[in-house]
């Protein structure tokens, strides 16, 4: 209780992942890098050329446990959706 744990009803202690905010703008960074990449690859494989970004927005974050032995450690992901013109 010193460091701050609260203690409740339940069995088992749940943890918290409260700085978003913290790590936000570089994930969405790398979101929007690794969109433009799928881009470019789908337009090879369809024989077209990318063209320029026609609409973005950053969609939706999901945190989640790790694994059900380590409910401390989470995942964090974030989910962007990019439109991009096809020539």
């Amino acid at each position: 209780m010193r460091q701050g744990l609260m203690l409740g009803t339940i069995s088992e202690p749940r943890f918290f992942f409260e700085d978003l905010n913290s790590v936000k703008p570089g994930m969405i960074e790398e979101a929007t890098k690794n969109a433009r990449v799928a881009g470019e690859q789908f337009a090879r494989d369809s024989n077209t050329r990318l063209g320029k970004l026609l609409n973005a927005s950053q969609g939706w974050f999901q945190i989640m446990d790790r694994d059900e032995a380590t409910p401390e450690r989470k995942i964090v992901r974030v989910i962007v959706e990019v439109e991009y013109e096809i020539d």
